[in-house]
């Protein structure tokens, strides 16, 4: 069982750190030190990979989470399932469609910011910070409960 709450901890510090890292970290970094396309086209790069590690690490973690069965799993399973279920969306839904609008938009620079396809980006791009801040909290909550 020891194991099991290793790989636990394990999941769980790496989805948090992973999600830190990039969030208040790199991608301030590159919208800091390049021009905003170009910042913009290489966080595009890492978007699927990043949001896939998020629910990769969620699953490893309700799993864990499951088999250790005792004191906290409810609370802990239920924070898992809703970072989990945000993590999801972004990967599956948010990042797919924000990307195939990205593709219409020859600009971030250039393109005003009314244009329809803009609006939609920001929309998507709104929703998916939130979601992204809330797995995030959820991961600190988590490390709480550890």
């Amino acid at each position: 069982m020891q194991v099991v709450a290793a790989i636990y901890r394990l999941a769980i510090s790496l989805w948090l750190g992973g999600a830190a890292l990039f969030t208040f970290v790199l991608t301030p970094i590159l919208f800091r030190s390049e021009s905003r396309d170009v910042a913009a086209r290489i966080v595009g790069l890492f978007f699927p990979g990043y949001f896939r590690w998020g629910v990769a690490c969620g699953l490893v973690a309700i799993i864990c989470r499951i088999v250790m069965a005792g004191k906290g799993t409810v609370p802990a399973a239920v924070i898992i399932a809703v970072m989990l279920t945000l993590a999801s969306v972004q990967a599956f839904y948010i990042e797919p469609k924000a990307a195939e609008i990205k593709k219409q938009i020859p600009s971030f620079e250039t393109t005003p910011k009314e244009d329809p396809m803009r609006r939609q980006f920001s929309k998507l791009h709104g929703v998916s910070a939130v979601c992204n801040l809330s797995v995030i909290a959820g991961g600190v909550a988590l490390v709480i409960l550890l």
